[in-house]
């Protein structure tokens, strides 16, 4: 394909991180439905914001293939790839790890938490911004050294709360940017290794859906050591399986980008495969987000598909992408717009404490509220792209 920008893709991404600021912010209102929170661990169910996340994760494997074949028409080699997916994912896990530890921050840490958290999320603007104006670029060295010894020193003076006593930074989890960077760097490597052949993609796919299962059914269970604290880690493969799940529909369309109607039919087709495994395996786990089963991931994959669908439809086939043009920066500046509510939440409502009064945050008035946050985030991440400040990984 010689256009290597999908406009359903980019479309798709921006329409998912627009929705996961949305969705971050519903815990600051009142009164909010139940099918639009996240479902509870327990609870075979699932909210609205239980399908965010795995459409991110979605979304990363759409356009794995796109971004390798790039790389690889630019004349780069398959190691020097490898080495960009590497450090790519390692800039997430880092980013994740460090943002897992919030949860914990101890009152009695030497910086208090808001300060803690506005320096690290500087930081990681310092070593990870995309540095494209001639005027930054003389400072790119000195500013990514500033920002490694920022954290460096955030970590140093980390102190965290546990039922034991005080410690130190843990993987209690590895935090969104962190999940979605294991996954990555599985699928990528993947990909890039064994070429975009489908019957590599399928059997992988299968594999992790499998793998998933297997995990919940406690049948692996002597591989925990491996699978979620060895040198990849795979944790349940959900997040493999959605990121993969992404790859296997970027490959198909890459093969007849414009045959719309043979397309939509064989990924709906997909979709109801995915929606039936999920269904008929319910009895066994349940849909659950928090304890990632396989049926959370399968309807959720299929969710996210039949969305791919419509956006190809509207934006590929019928040109309609100026719809979606005032979320357009949520999806090519998309790691900044997820940093951005960090430094809301530190600044105005940790250390100035300034909240909106409680009728503004209750009820539909309040999920309004959020939407309109998530709005304002967007277009400030729109006008931080114009000034050639953004992240890029």
């Amino acid at each position: 394909m010689k256009n290597t920008r999908i406009g359903s893709i980019d479309i798709l991404r921006a329409v998912t991180m627009y929705l996961m600021v949305f969705v971050n912010d519903l815990p600051t209102v009142k009164g909010v439905p139940a099918w639009l929170e996240h479902a509870p661990a327990a609870a075979d169910d699932m909210g609205f914001s239980d399908i965010i996340f795995p459409s991110f994760l979605f979304i990363v494997g759409l356009s794995i293939p796109f971004a390798i074949e790039n790389r690889l028409k630019k004349g780069e080699s398959r190691r020097s790839v490898f080495l960009h997916i590497l450090f790519r994912s390692l800039a997430l896990i880092i980013m994740g790890f460090f943002h897992v530890n919030l949860e914990n921050y101890s009152k009695t840490a030497f910086l208090p938490l808001p300060y803690w958290e506005i320096i690290i999320t500087a930081a990681f603007f310092l070593v990870w911004m995309d540095y494209k104006d001639e005027k930054m670029k003389k400072w790119k060295n000195a500013l990514q050294i500033t920002g490694v010894v920022l954290l460096a020193l955030m970590a140093v003076i980390y102190k965290g709360d546990s039922p034991n006593g005080p410690v130190w930074m843990t993987t209690q989890w590895w935090g969104i940017l962190g999940l979605i960077g294991w996954a990555y760097l599985l699928c990528a490597t993947i990909l890039l290794f064994a070429g975009e052949k489908l019957s590599v993609i399928t059997g992988s796919l299968i594999f992790f859906i499998f793998f998933n299962a297997a995990s919940m059914q406690g049948w692996i269970d002597f591989l925990y050591p491996v699978t979620h604290y060895g040198i990849l880690d795979l944790g349940n493969a959900s997040n493999s399986t959605l990121v993969m799940s992404g790859v296997m529909i970027s490959a198909l369309y890459r093969k007849h980008p414009q045959a719309f109607q043979k397309n939509a039919l064989l990924f709906l087709g997909i979709a109801v495969l995915f929606l039936a495994f999920g269904f008929a395996t319910r009895p066994l786990w349940g849909i659950s987000k928090i304890r990632a089963t396989p049926s959370w991931t399968t309807i959720t994959a299929a969710i996210s598909i039949a969305a791919f669908v419509i956006l190809i439809f509207l934006v590929d086939k019928k040109d309609h992408g100026n719809w979606f043009r005032i979320l357009k920066p949520a999806g090519t500046s998309t790691l900044t717009c997820y940093l951005l509510p960090y430094f809301h939440v530190a600044v105005f409502i940790s250390l100035l404490h300034l909240r909106l009064p409680v009728y503004l945050r209750t009820g539909v008035v309040g999920i309004l509220k959020s939407l309109v946050f998530a709005l304002i985030i967007v277009l400030i991440t729109g006008w931080l792209e114009k000034k050639k400040i953004r992240l890029k990984i």
